[in-house]
């Protein structure tokens, strides 16, 4: 059974707090610290995707990302959410590039979630600049997107990738409302990666949601993968986790969304509902084990 509980305490890891929330850039919805991504709910039966849904809502985490990649998760999400749907907000993605092809996952999205409208739609891997063409041009997703805006089927449109100059670029020819992409003290540590997305988003105030913030490096061949979900290896021990997530939240981003694993999950939660800026001793600790590993982009 996944709980939201950690070692060093029962029940809410946010028990007798309030999880802080941050502006969602100019969107006028303050997200949480901490968003639960879809992938933490994969392989989960529906009664224990309530349960943990239920714990997450009790928290503090009212916003939840999922995508039609992430197998079943949709449905279970949908079935999990409280029936009242201005009490949470949801993200969804697409990997289709065309109008007719957006226009039909939209469909079927909003048909396995539940609800009527989505309150944030993304370009999902939005990473190749032929693919940010077609998305753009003429019979492109983006058609498809705005069509449902104005229909009142989504309400927020975002892009999300693991190329900062690719989204940059797509942000030169759109008002995108938000932008997800990783932020990660492994590959701060080795290059600027991310940092003009970062400043450009800040400059007009486009909400930033963080992933990859645990991960450490990429699995070694023949390694025992002990996160399934995860396609990194992700830093485990609660002191590891509570340093690098406290190292994003400490970069100008609205909210993280942990690696898909509902124990990682937990303790993310509780680094971002105890949340302090990194002493310099432990920024120089982080900047130390970093500077072994292999970052997982280049």
């Amino acid at each position: 059974m996944s709980s939201l509980s950690n070692s060093s305490s029962t029940g809410s890891p946010v028990q007798g707090r309030s999880m802080t929330r941050r502006p969602l850039g100019h969107t006028g919805w303050d997200s949480p610290l901490v968003i639960l991504g879809g992938v933490t709910l994969i392989g989960m039966k529906q009664d224990e995707a309530n349960r943990f849904v239920a714990q997450a809502l009790d928290a503090g985490v009212n916003q939840f990302d999922v995508a039609p990649t992430y197998g079943d998760c949709e449905v279970v999400l949908g079935r999990a959410l409280p029936g009242n749907r201005e009490q949470v907000f949801i993200d969804c993605k697409t990997t289709q590039r065309t109008k007719d092809g957006a226009a039909t996952e939209l469909r079927n999205s909003l048909q396995r979630l539940g609800t009527e409208y989505i309150d944030l739609y993304q370009f999902h891997a939005l990473d190749s600049p032929d693919d940010l063409e077609t998305v753009l041009g003429p019979g492109g997703a983006m058609e498809a997107f705005q069509e449902a805006k104005q229909q009142g089927r989504i309400r927020f449109i975002g892009i999300t990738g693991h190329r900062p100059d690719n989204i940059l670029a797509a942000l030169g020819r759109y008002d995108f409302d938000t932008v997800m992409f990783p932020v990660n003290f492994v590959i701060r540590q080795h290059s600027d990666y991310g940092k003009a997305l970062l400043a450009k988003a800040k400059q007009r105030d486009i909400g930033v949601m963080a992933i990859k913030a645990l991960a450490s490096r990429r699995w070694q061949e023949g390694e025992h993968t002990s996160f399934p979900n995860c396609w990194y290896k992700p830093v485990s021990s609660e002191r590891d986790v509570n340093l690098a997530v406290r190292f994003t939240l400490s970069q100008p981003v609205t909210a993280i969304i942990p690696s898909g694993d509902p124990g990682l999950f937990s303790k993310a939660l509780w680094a971002a509902a105890n949340y302090s800026p990194l002493a310099p001793d432990e920024l120089e600790e982080l900047r130390a084990r970093a500077a072994h590993l292999q970052p997982i982009f280049p």
